[in-house]
């Protein structure tokens, strides 16, 4: 369940939670209140100074002692009817009540009421009607005025004066954590613009940079970044038509962190989460504290989703030492089987306060269904004893199994909508830390290698071969050998020649008509950041595909594998005379979804001619270049912000290779006989020899 745009409930007053308070205290509190006498009526006044709901407001909607758990009184999810749940999915007597006496539709009601206790009652209540809420550079019109952008209709508009500058801010009231920001454009998008965060309207911070906009819907989310406000700002650099900015809309989502607390709360709330590995932007660990899950914990509701190992842990910053009691987990279907819960003082040592019973461990794990039929599950974990630390985790052990179809099962990431720690302590002081910047120093050539010697230098270079160091990918039809027939320097220049004898090669199990070369610096030259170059000539011709990349250290650990340790493809090409490839992988981005570019030679070029191609890998971007011309340039701050995880902060290494056939060229060249991707044209010319990639130098320049 998305929870409401704060933006839209500073423009839009108390909404419609407080529309429907209004509307059905003096109808059905008082008959109604007759019911929450006793002892539960204390459950009521409880969840109501918690969740910052009226009290008659509870009641009205329908409470009884049937919807409190023994939870310190608080409203229970389990039965499906938690504060949450009828915040956000009010029933239609209800909707049909408040839209008699408010005159507003109950399709309208409904839709207004899409907040929840993530981002419902005490937001709407924090973030009342304010008339100068949101402000603007100008606009075009009276009918296409600032307001407009955060009025909930998707048909309305903000357009702005003519001007690159143009701006348009909101005033969310006070200050929030904020999660992520969505701007759907009309035709008159920006090219360039940054999103801004300010405490106090007058010093701001970037936190999302548009270099190449192209319009449509844009969702920037703030992980890892520390983005907490009160005002957020849309600035333009540059209108991609003569016209202004023209905005749809401009939402805002996020939420005030817990503050410290002497009585029992949930201190995660809205609190800085992290993870090792997440699958994409819209699934980062920031998500398991917003306060929100579905009530039948399906769908895809706002979530954390790891990668798919086992072996991945999120963890939550209460922002100070904290006496914990309790943690619910409120799991998607892709619940862990087996976990531990943790805390720690420092975030790096961990002291394990909690695991499932073997018994539980065995009934989570015999429940197997297909993906469609699976539910979440909610974990209520109450400590044997309190803990003490500042930091809480999972840590998963075991996956849930699914059907995939039956009998057959498979495993996938876990899967977590919200994880609350209750206790007392924390503060809402807890932060993102500060992302690396760029590095000092000037650029010292740290490994080079001309190829002028009689042979592969190998104190610089590991020979990879196919059977041994890897198996074979991609659907290649080629093994990687060591032999001076695929490998050897000539004229102070390395060759990577492919050879054709039919069945001749045995590796690796299998049987190959190809063989051909493959080089890299693994354990010999592994590396964090620098300008990373090299000077070749390639083969053309359908299905030839050789590569210059360089791939994450850590991609043989099993707990990390591919994509999760990063490559960074530097070059490659895949037959074609006039055109090159970039791309970055990583998890949310990878495959035919990586992160990439295609240039194209200028003035007559051709691949089989000498190009300089070279990365620039920082701390923030990653830049591509063919003969010192950038082709592609991708920011740390944009990938994080619309794909994944940035996982380029540790060792690459260095890879050349020639590769025949596979996915990447007959994806483009369609072919799938005689061999996939590769065409009998081109086998005939590996087996007249000939075909082969030349590389004069090799070189790496870091910062000193």
């Amino acid at each position: 369940m998305p929870r409401i745009p704060l933006a839209r409930a500073a423009l839009a007053g108390l909404g419609t939670l407080a529309v429907i308070a209004a509307a059905v205290q003096p109808v059905s509190a008082a008959p109604r209140a007759e019911r929450a006498e006793g002892p539960v009526a204390h459950a009521f006044s409880s969840a109501a100074a918690e969740y910052g709901v009226p009290r008659d407001l509870l009641i009205a909607l329908g409470y009884s002692e049937t919807h409190l758990d023994g939870h310190h009184g608080l409203p229970s999810q389990a039965g499906g009817y938690g504060v949450m749940h009828l915040v956000s999915n009010p029933d239609q007597h209800t909707l049909e009540l408040a839209s008699r006496l408010t005159g507003d539709t109950a399709r309208e009601l409904r839709t207004d009421t899409a907040a929840n206790i993530r981002g419902g009652a005490a937001v709407l209540r924090s973030y009342a009607a304010n008339p100068a809420a949101v402000t603007a550079s100008g606009s075009e019109n009276a009918g296409t005025a600032a307001a407009l952008a955060f009025d909930g209709n998707g048909t309305t508009r903000w357009s702005s004066n003519f001007a690159d500058d143009a701006w348009i801010r909101v005033d969310l009231g006070s200050t929030i954590r904020v999660d992520r920001v969505v701007l759907d454009w009309e035709a008159a998008y920006g090219k360039r613009y940054v999103l801004e965060v300010s405490r106090n309207g007058t010093d701001w911070t970037p936190f999302y940079t548009e270099t190449a906009g192209t319009g449509g819907s844009v969702t920037a989310h703030t992980y890892p970044q520390e983005v907490t406000g009160r005002y957020v700002r849309l600035r333009g650099l540059e209108r991609a038509t003569p016209y202004g900015y023209s905005l749809y809309s401009f939402k805002v989502y996020g939420g005030e962190p817990a503050a410290a607390s002497s009585t029992r709360t949930n201190l995660a709330l809205n609190h800085p989460a992290y993870s090792n590995l997440y699958q994409h932007a819209g699934n980062s660990p920031a998500f398991v504290t917003d306060g929100g899950w579905p009530a039948n914990l399906k769908g895809d509701s706002t979530r954390w989703s790891s990668d798919w190992n086992a072996d991945r842990w999120v963890s939550v910053d209460l922002g100070a030492t904290s006496t914990i009691s309790s943690v619910d987990l409120y799991w998607e279907s892709a619940y862990a089987v087996d976990y531990l819960l943790q805390v720690s003082d420092d975030n790096r040592t961990w002291r394990t306060v909690y695991q499932p019973s073997a018994a539980e461990v065995s009934a989570r794990r015999a429940n197997v269904q297909a993906p469609g039929d699976a539910a979440g599950l909610h974990d209520t974990v109450t400590l044997p004893a309190p803990a003490t630390g500042r930091y809480v985790r999972m840590l998963g052990k075991e996956r849930r199994s699914f059907y995939n179809p039956a009998p057959s099962t498979a495993q996938f990431g876990y899967s977590l909508y919200e994880f609350q720690v209750w206790g007392t302590g924390g503060s809402a002081s807890a932060s993102y830390p500060a992302l690396p910047g760029e590095q000092s120093g000037t650029y010292q050539t740290t490994f080079f290698d001309d190829f002028t010697g009689t042979a592969l230098d190998r104190s610089k270079w590991r020979v990879v071969r196919t059977g041994s160091e890897m198996g074979p990918v991609n659907g290649e039809s080629q093994a990687y050998v060591d032999s001076a027939d695929n490998i050897r320097t000539e004229n102070g220049e390395l060759i990577l020649r492919a050879k054709y004898c039919k069945g001749c090669t045995k590796a690796g199990g299998g049987t190959y008509d190809f063989t051909s070369g493959r080089i890299d610096t693994n354990t010999k030259f592994d590396f964090s950041y620098g300008k990373v170059s090299a000077r070749m000539k390639l083969p053309v011709g359908d299905g030839f595909w050789p590569a210059f990349w360089l791939l994450g250290s850590n991609v043989d650990d099993p707990s990390v594998s591919w994509p999760a340790s990063g490559e960074t493809d530097i070059m490659e090409n895949i037959g074609y005379g006039d055109w090159t490839s970039s791309a970055l992988h990583g998890p949310g981005y990878s495959a035919d979804g990586n992160i990439g570019a295609r240039q194209t030679y200028p003035n007559g070029g051709r691949a089989d001619q000498w190009h300089t191609y070279a990365v620039e890998w920082t701390p923030t971007a990653m830049r591509f270049y063919v003969d010192d011309r950038l082709v592609q340039e991708t920011t740390r701050n944009k990938l994080e912000s619309t794909r994944g995880q940035w996982v380029f902060d540790h060792n690459q290494y260095v890879i050349l290779n020639l590769a025949l056939g596979g996915a990447y060229p007959a994806g483009w060249n369609q072919v799938t006989s005689p061999y996939w991707g590769l065409p009998q044209s081109s086998v005939d010319r590996i087996a007249g020899g000939g075909v082969q990639a030349e590389v004069d130098w090799v070189r790496v320049e870091q910062k000193r």
